[in-house]
């Protein structure tokens, strides 16, 4: 059943949120294509000639980069061929799914909910999770050496009611501290700052520290920040979701084998990861050469690859507690996420794996 429509003020907030995705990486907002190729011979799914598949050029999009590089999705896919596109920012994703330019997507969950809600719930489902954890709180040791050093300083989250913000705001208000949200003025100063730029920020010393994912956290460090905090740290278990799978509600109603492939594929590469971690990190690392024309050094992919975790469950609860903090923050009337999940694919194939199936946190899809 479709979310009933959001307040208006819900979309223009919405509207001018930059997203996980963007947060993520943001290096711009334009797509980078290219293609892959189908295996010779093999059947195609669901009679399909290509599926458009998209991601991150990220580390949080590891799942994606692993799959691509080790041939994992392609070999679900068989006689399919993979149309990938890397992305640099969630709107662009979001704008070539509802345009029928992108069928599958990896990214993060603010840009999930606000093209779930700005669409009245009608272009897309998610339908699996990707990745866990991969945000840290680091700041500059000689000026802060503690928590409530951060009070009076100068924090840089990417951008204004991003995920990172919205979590700096609400870890901000546990504190007892003020900070007005729109403005990012008060008990800390809150510096929205683009990634691309924040590792020159803190070296030029306009900022004191960064609540940031991964890698801009371990390039804070590479400069010689240090991490005060582990956002995982905050969550029940140390997890909390940063990047989920998406699919477009018509390839999802049209080319239901065709999904299920992708998941399948997604799966195993989840599991591929977690049984060969070193091969995971140098295959993930390759392709985002090839994806992005530069690699990361050892300094930065070492402790960036240990935050982050892989995971088929796309922890909805915390979904819904990331959207609920939002709303406190005052960035977001409260939004009607049901429907937003549809994990009934990935749970056929978590079954056919052996695997538990996993839950939608009452956010399901009930048609």
């Amino acid at each position: 059943m479709p979310a009933t429509p959001a307040p208006r003020r819900t979309l223009a907030v919405l509207a001018v949120l930059p997203l996980l995705a963007l947060a993520a990486c943001g290096y711009g907002s334009q797509a980078k294509e290219n293609t892959g190729q189908a295996i010779a011979g093999a059947p195609k799914v669901d009679g399909l000639d290509s599926v458009k598949i998209g991601y991150f050029g990220n580390l949080t999009h590891a799942t994606a980069l692993v799959g691509m590089r080790e041939g994992l999705f392609q070999k679900e896919l068989g006689g399919t061929e993979i149309k990938p596109s890397i992305f640099n920012a969630g709107p662009s994703e979001i704008e070539a799914l509802n345009s029928g330019s992108l069928d599958i997507g990896w990214i993060g969950p603010s840009p999930a909910i606000n093209g779930y809600l700005k669409s009245n719930g009608k272009n897309l489902r998610i339908i699996s999770g990707s990745a866990s954890g991969g945000v840290k709180l680091v700041v500059n040791p000689e000026k802060i050496k503690s928590l409530k050093d951060v009070k009076g300083k100068k924090i840089a989250t990417p951008q204004l009611g991003n995920t990172q913000d919205v979590a700096l705001l609400n870890w901000i208000s546990e504190q007892g501290w003020k900070v007005d949200a729109e403005s990012g003025q008060g008990d800390v100063s809150v510096v929205r700052t683009d990634n691309k730029i924040t590792p020159d920020a803190y070296k030029s010393g306009s900022i004191d520290g960064a609540w940031v994912p991964e890698p801009t956290a371990s390039k804070l460090v590479a400069e010689g920040a240090k991490v005060l905090l582990d956002e995982a740290d905050l969550w029940p278990d140390k997890k909390f979701v940063i990047t989920n799978v998406i699919v477009s509600q018509s390839f999802l109603k049209e080319h239901p084998k065709a999904v299920e492939a992708v998941l399948r594929a997604s799966v195993k590469t989840n599991e591929w990861i977690r049984a060969n971690p070193e091969k995971a990190k140098a295959a993930a690392n390759a392709q985002l050469k090839t994806d992005t024309g530069k690699a990361l050094p050892a300094d930065v992919i070492d402790p960036a690859w240990r935050s982050i975790q892989v995971t088929d469950d796309p922890l909805a609860a915390t979904l819904k507690t990331e959207a609920q903090h939002a709303v406190e923050a005052g960035l977001l009337e409260k939004p009607d996420l049901t429907g937003i999940y549809d994990l009934a694919p990935l749970n056929k194939v978590l079954k056919g794996e052996g695997k538990d199936e996993v839950d939608d946190a009452g956010l399901g899809t009930t048609s």
